[in-house]
């Protein structure tokens, strides 16, 4: 994040990882021209995008997923959106934790139930439950596994969203 006066201002001051902002949009640019409006959060079918940080608009893959519907950029009125969103998506990779159910002897396939693009597929070993392997060429990174897993095991490694959306 930059640390400018700004975000100063906004009570960014934090110089972490930032948000998980919505697709096709950088980081920079919510800087610059978000306003703040909600339009985006408002238009959002399944309800991901949030009021995060001083109000600016995140993504949380708690309750659902991203469909890439594009309807948070048709609404927003701020030049925030520098691409429209695409199933090529976001600048993003899951990581799977310790918890996970499989992990620990119990059969679930939730995440890979869940998944429209099939890139979680279940790996079958002897002596015990099939591990979940992730295929991050098919992953776009839309959340449909991190709301389906029962013990919340899946995250989100956000990158840098400059490099990645550019």
């Amino acid at each position: 994040m930059d640390f400018s006066r700004r975000n100063f201002l906004r009570g960014r001051t934090s110089r972490g990882t930032p948000p998980l902002r919505p697709p096709g949009v950088q980081e920079a640019d919510v800087d610059a021209h978000c306003t703040t409006c909600g339009a985006c959060m408002d238009a959002c079918p399944t309800g991901i995008i949030i009021r995060g940080e001083a109000g600016l608009p995140e993504i949380s893959f708690e309750d659902g997923e991203c469909t890439f519907c594009d309807a948070c950029a048709h609404v927003c009125p701020e030049p925030v959106f520098s691409s429209l969103p695409s199933v090529a998506g976001f600048g993003h990779s899951l990581l799977i934790a310790d918890q996970c159910l499989a992990a620990r002897g119990t059969y679930c396939q939730s995440c890979a139930d869940a998944c429209p693009q099939s890139a979680l597929h279940f790996s079958p070993r002897l002596g015990g439950v099939p591990l979940p392997r992730l295929d991050s060429d098919l992953c776009t990174g839309c959340g449909a596994c991190v709301s389906s897993c029962p013990v919340r095991a899946i995250g989100i490694v956000c990158h840098d969203s400059e490099a990645v959306h550019a």
